[in-house]
């Protein structure tokens, strides 16, 4: 059975008008870019009251990044009072939603035991691996962890919430 050690979780909350096409085209082309699978778990449409529409989902992005390691990314989206807009720009109409959200982002890196069995230079073999294995967990960690950070500042950025660059960018040594 596999181990499993999370991140903390991150939080972004927005309130105002966006393109939903356009955040989910973001996230998906970051995951793409970084080799994740993306997988939708669940999606929820509330009956829309007066106030707007509620939404709840969940994506999964999973990355195999070793045979023995693997990150896991959950977003967790809620959308309230979700309003299709028509907004006109440059001449042109576009369709927004106007709504509140948050997206939380939980982390997992999980790793599988070791196949070592049997006499004595088997079991040997098998804790030098497991130590060999915690110094990779540790820097892995730290990549998913980053990782997530960069994810947030990409959508940050689609909502204009944040400046031009990031306070993490470079630091895993990428552009």
């Amino acid at each position: 059975m596999p181990e499993q050690l999370p991140t903390p979780q991150i939080t972004l909350r927005y309130n105002g008008l966006f393109d939903f096409d356009g955040l989910y085209s973001t996230i998906t082309d970051w995951a793409k870019n970084y080799g994740y699978m993306w997988h939708e778990k669940q999606y929820k449409h509330k009956v829309p009251s007066p106030k707007g529409a509620e939404q709840e989902m969940t994506w999964i992005l999973t990355k195999e990044v070793t045979e023995y390691l693997h990150f896991e990314v959950v977003l967790t989206v809620h959308i309230w009072d979700l309003l299709e807009v028509e907004v006109e720009t440059s001449g042109q109409k576009k369709a927004l939603s106007n709504a509140r959200l948050y997206i939380l982002m939980d982390g997992t890196l999980s790793w599988g035991k070791h196949h070592f069995k049997g006499g004595w230079f088997s079991k040997k073999l098998g804790q030098w691996h497991d130590k060999a294995l915690m110094v990779d967990l540790e820097q892995n960690m730290d990549l998913l962890y980053y990782r997530m950070w960069n994810l947030h500042a990409i959508i940050k950025k689609y909502f204009e919430m944040q400046a031009k660059k990031h306070a993490y960018k470079g630091y895993l040594g990428e552009n």
